[in-house]
């Protein structure tokens, strides 16, 4: 019996590291539809990203393109997290990049249209009922006119205005990219940006991570009261900041989401 179990520990131990090694070739593959830090940083020197995947692989994904003189970016959250909110993660980022590259569409809120045409008409494809999606805060931004055009699916954009003490939200429209009941056109948004704004683009992960004295969620006031204390530091201080009070939060509880917060000074 020992021997039977032993051969069956030795058999779950070699099992456990081909999926291990396949989940962290994986991840390679995933990183591969971030914008590479370089690429990010010279189109905005001044921001911050805070990305925890909860697993090895994540739903949550940043992006960026430029077309023309404009420089597009978003946050996004995808169904699930793990290996299936990474395959999402990828039709997702796929059809934003066909949207902007191949159907020439610059308007946030008309991308988000189209890319949950092209999602919806990849699920679809699918013998059984799929009906993952992403939630989504999407940016266009003109450096000449300093003119933010904003569209979000579920997700909402903050800023805070130079010196302000108070955190300006722009509401998304309450439907994902994807399947849904009562689809519409998103809205289109738009901001005239001053020097020293800054803008705060993020997942549910963040604001819905348990902790604290008594193991509550984190929310999203809380959040905003973090980022209007730190919002003038420079953007190093202020990442530094936001992980330090996540992890402080989260202590020894298990993080039960994938995580994503961006910030942006006026470019």
């Amino acid at each position: 019996q020992k021997a039977e179990i032993g051969k069956q520990k030795d058999v779950l131990e070699t099992k456990n590291k081909e999926i291990t090694d396949s989940i962290n070739y994986a991840k390679r593959l995933q990183e591969a539809i971030l914008p590479p830090e370089k690429f990010w940083k010279s189109n905005l020197p001044e921001s911050f990203i805070f990305y925890q995947p909860k697993d090895i692989v994540a739903g949550d994904f940043y992006w960026m393109e430029k077309k023309d003189d404009l420089l597009l970016f978003a946050a996004a959250d995808c169904t699930g997290h793990g290996v299936p909110g990474a395959l999402v993660s990828v039709v997702c980022s796929n059809a934003l990049n066909r949207t902007v590259k191949e159907f020439g569409i610059s308007d946030p809120a008309k991308i988000l249209e189209k890319v949950r045409e092209l999602v919806i008409e990849t699920f679809a494809r699918s013998e059984n009922e799929v009906n993952d999606g992403m939630d989504i805060s999407l940016c266009t931004f003109n450096p000449e006119t300093r003119l933010l055009q904003w569209a979000g699916a579920n997700n909402p954009l903050w800023i805070i205005r130079n010196s302000s003490k108070t955190v300006e939200e722009i509401t998304a429209n309450k439907q994902p990219i994807g399947a849904y009941s009562y689809s519409r056109p998103f809205d289109l948004h738009e901001v005239q940006l001053e020097k020293n704004d800054c803008l705060y683009l993020f997942s549910d992960g963040y604001a819905d991570q348990f902790g604290g004295p008594k193991g509550k969620k984190f929310k999203y006031k809380s959040l905003q009261e973090l980022l209007l204390k730190h919002h003038q530091q420079r953007f190093t201080d202020q990442l530094h900041s936001v992980s330090t009070a996540f992890f402080s939060w989260k202590g020894e509880l298990e993080q039960i989401d994938d995580v994503l917060v961006i910030g942006i000074r006026r470019l």
